[in-house]
């Protein structure tokens, strides 16, 4: 018992410190927590208040080191006991084969190669040392050989276990050296940077960046405020785990040691299967939390490794394929103001040329007047863009340094570019054209009705609508729905068969459920979430259209500023008139059931995966939503189904692994049906 100390507090403070690294254990490893964030934080409120009631009480194994603790003069360093060495690098599937040729004239074999292969994060490598079970010291890569000690650092990361987890067989270690890559989330960089801009403070260039900043901070209660992570990759010296006869084998284990190592992990595949593998994380990295950028091919067989052995540089059984940048260096060549489909001016930095990620990137979005500002983004100026799916690029961060004073500030103009009305800024302090009919708002508007979310209208390009708009054959979006045959096919490029085939897309389109005229017609601030919450809750349009901003705000899902925006809408005569208009085209919005079609689907959470052969995906999602199901992207232990199609990809093997139901389309048919 520590000296001076009831026991029962002992007893406690003990409880609390196994308890909270349990529950770490549940949320980051399992993927399954017990008990909520509120109920954690209380836990861990409690143990630091008996932590400072009692400094006798503190451990350097307490969940309280991830605080952080008083700041560092430097950082020490350390050798590495095993170097910590770099990766040969390929780019393309002939440098993978190559690589597998290579391995198998090495080894004198012509058998398959199983491989272990994995996600290669954008982030900072590390070293973890574990001694008898508990958390000694934490280092960088640093040159391989030598790295620095960042143990008050790395202790503020919830995903680094401080105790190793002994439960069941797995027996505890005298000595583990875990290493992994800490990384900073896409969503969370994002808001870091926010932050950053919001305090007037340089931004990080990128996750890796603002990850390698954090934790090289010699204070370590300021690396606490960073949101950071880790996954664990491998090992360095780990005498236990000599015993395994592979790489798969190893990483289970420090699974099971309550280390968090990635889901996206391949066990011993072959060749033909690293190659399907490379393909397919090079589509999802766009859509993944985090950034990579490449993937890691490690021969899996631990005898093979060894006789494999390594260069003075790298080892001979691994190799990283890159895959192509995403965010690169460029110049600004102007900034120009685009109108959008509500009036916002929207600042884009027209850049010269430049590939970012197979894709040759000459705009980038400034978003608006104050971020070019706080960015303080110069015509002229050198800067880092950034490609993330689909959208437009961004200017990422300004490259001040190389500035050489011929570069101009930009100034956010007081008319419309597009129609030369007066631009007002508003309480999002965004400028707006006040000219309704717009032509750059008609057009933006026009292209929103069109799109797969609205009314689907297949054939009504950017193009078209241009020709549509500057020849005055439309108004307004409703008279779109009014389009004949006969003027469409005096437009420039427009054949016989080409008008005939938009004018029965645009028929076919007429018909559309409620929550997609919602999000249709452009009411601000309701997307296809919204426009689905209004149509659960009204499924009449004229009762929607008399609700007040109060009536709207008694809707579970709708705040008040959506609420006033919805009741503005309604409020205006122009838009009445153009629903009317609509209306009177033969628009008709199909009614929707009372009811759930299914009730055992209220509440029920689905992933859809592969190619449905009787209907699309989108088809499928109205299905389950229809009878009060979710559909999600990703699968966790919170799914309850997973519908299988064509080619399902790894999804279904997620689902395997964690026990959650596949179902097979006939399967999901009879369910919802």
């Amino acid at each position: 018992m520590a000296s001076g100390v009831d026991s029962k507090i002992e007893e406690r403070a003990a409880f609390l410190r196994k308890e909270l690294h349990r529950h770490n254990y549940r949320y980051f490893v399992l993927d399954d927590p017990e008990i909520s964030d509120a109920e954690y934080d209380r836990m861990m409120q409690e143990l630091i208040s008996l932590e400072q009631a009692y400094p006798e009480l503190a451990r350097p194994d307490s969940p309280t080191a991830r605080v952080g603790s008083e700041p560092l003069d430097k950082f020490d360093t350390v050798n590495h006991s095993i170097p910590m060495l770099s990766l040969d690098k390929g780019f393309t599937d002939e440098e993978i084969i190559e690589f597998d040729k290579r391995i198998r004239r090495s080894l004198a074999i012509d058998e398959n190669i199983l491989y272990t292969a994995e996600p290669k994060l954008d982030g900072v490598a590390v070293e973890l040392v574990y001694e008898n079970g508990r958390l000694a010291m934490a280092s960088t890569r640093g040159d391989g050989e030598v790295g620095e000690v960042i143990t008050p650092n790395i202790k503020t990361i919830s995903s680094v276990p401080l105790v190793i987890n002994s439960s069941g067989d797995q027996k505890l270690p005298a000595l583990l050296e875990a290493r992994g890559e800490v990384f900073i989330s896409k969503a969370n960089f994002e808001a870091l940077n926010r932050r950053r801009l919001s305090e007037n403070q340089p931004l990080f260039a990128n996750p890796r960046n603002a990850a390698a900043g954090s934790l090289r901070q010699l204070d370590s209660r300021i690396t606490a405020q960073r949101p950071l992570e880790i996954y664990i990759y491998g090992v360095g010296t780990a005498p236990e785990l000599t015993a395994f006869d592979s790489h798969a084998e190893v990483l289970r284990r420090l699974k099971g040691f309550g280390f968090r190592i990635n889901p996206l992990i391949r066990y011993q595949i072959p060749l033909s299967r690293i190659l399907e593998y490379y393909k397919y994380l090079n589509e999802k990295r766009l859509s993944l939390s985090y950034e990579i950028d490449g993937m890691v091919v490690k021969v899996d067989r631990l005898s093979y490794q060894q006789e494999l052995g390594t260069t003075s540089k790298r080892p001979r059984w691994a190799i990283a394929i890159k895959f192509e940048a995403l965010q690169e260096r460029t110049r600004v060549l102007d900034i120009r103001v685009q109108v959008g489909r509500t009036g916002a001016l929207t600042p884009v930095a027209h850049l010269e040329p430049v590939n970012v990620g197979g894709v040759t990137v000459s705009r980038a979005t400034l978003h608006n007047e104050d971020e070019v500002k706080k960015k303080d983004v110069r015509i002229g100026d050198q800067v880092f863009v950034q490609r993330a799916g689909d959208v437009i690029p961004e200017v990422v961060k300004v490259i001040s340094s190389v500035r050489d004073g011929s570069e101009v500030s930009f100034e956010m103009p007081k008319t419309c570019p597009v129609c030369g009305a007066r631009a007002v800024r508003d309480e999002e302090a965004i400028s707006r054209c006040i000219n309704v009919a717009c032509p750059a708002q008609l057009k933006a508007n026009i292209k929103h009705l069109a799109s797969k979310a609205a009314f689907d209208i297949d054939g009504l390009g950017d193009k078209l609508i241009d020709q549509l708009v500057e020849k005055n054959y439309v108004d307004s979006y409703a008279d779109i729905f009014k389009l004949s045959w006969e003027g469409l096919r005096q437009l420039e490029r427009m054949g016989d068969k080409s008008a005939e085939n938009l004018i029965n897309e645009i028929e076919a389109a007429k018909r559309v459920s409620l929550s997609r005229f919602l999000y249709a017609i452009g009411i601000r601030h309701v997307g296809q979430h919204t426009a689905n919450i209004l149509a659960a809750g009204y499924r009449d349009l004229d009762a929607l259209s008399k609700a007040t901003k109060e009536d709207l705000e008694a809707i579970e899902g709708i705040g008040p500023v959506v609420a006033t925006s919805i009741a503005e809408f309604f409020s205006r005569e122009e838009n009445l008139k153009t629903i009317q208009a609509m209306f009177e085209a033969g628009v008709l919005i199909a009614s929707a059931p009372e009811t759930p079609r299914n009730d055992q689907l209220m509440g029920r959470t689905f992933v859809l995966t592969g190619k449905l052969e009787t209907m699309s995906r989108d088809e499928a999602k109205q299905l389950i939503e229809a009878a009060g199901g979710r559909v999600t992207g990703s699968v966790s232990s919170k799914t309850d189904y997973v519908v299988a199609g064509e080619s399902p990809g790894s999804k279904m093997d997620k689902a395997r692994d964690l026990g959650v139901a596949i179902l097979t389309e006939p399967e999901f048919k009879a369910l919802v049906s």
